[in-house]
């Protein structure tokens, strides 16, 4: 039986969509939707014209007839000194509460992968927030995922890039 559902390469036309997922996705993760800064015109402009990130979208229906929007990955490249090869970074994966478990997350890294092949990258690595249980059972039961030990992550916000300046030894 085929799936009820399709997953394509997002356009310009489905930032407003996007922009729903995130909202969702911070509703997911219990942060206030007052935290979500991206905007349809942000999105635009760093998705699709600087193209600094890619989105792939899962809809009801077919390509043919699509239906209510179900999900979205969002990722962007980076690079490993280690391997000398690119790799993909997923930087969300959302998936509506209502449409879990009928294997959206599954085809989504399918393509994923099809991405990560056909741009020779060595890996392709995600965060999950730790107590996320069910994501980091489906990612180490079903996909064979291996768990970063030893490795933390690290930030700096607009105000932390724009204090490194004190650092600089240019003039520029």
């Amino acid at each position: 039986m085929a799936p009820s559902f399709h997953i394509r390469p997002a356009t310009a036309d489905d930032v407003d969509t996007i922009l729903k997922l995130i909202v969702g996705l911070a509703t997911y993760e219990n942060e206030p939707v007052s935290t979500v800064k991206a905007t349809p015109a942000l999105l635009r402009e760093n998705i699709f014209e600087k193209h600094y990130a890619h989105t792939l979208l899962a809809f009801e229906g077919t390509p043919d007839a699509p239906g209510t929007p179900l999900g979205m990955a969002l990722y962007f490249f980076n690079y490993s000194t280690w391997t000398g090869r690119p790799g993909l970074y997923l930087e969300d994966l959302f998936v509506v509460p209502e449409a879990r478990n009928v294997g959206i997350g599954k085809a989504f890294f399918a393509e994923l992968g099809k991405v990560a092949q056909a741009k020779d990258c060595a890996r392709l690595d995600w965060s999950v927030l730790t107590w996320n249980e069910p994501s980091i059972a489906f990612y180490e039961k079903v996909l064979g995922a291996k768990r970063m030990d030893g490795w933390m992550g690290m930030r700096l916000d607009e105000r932390g890039i724009t204090e490194l300046e004190k650092f600089s030894v240019s003039n520029e």
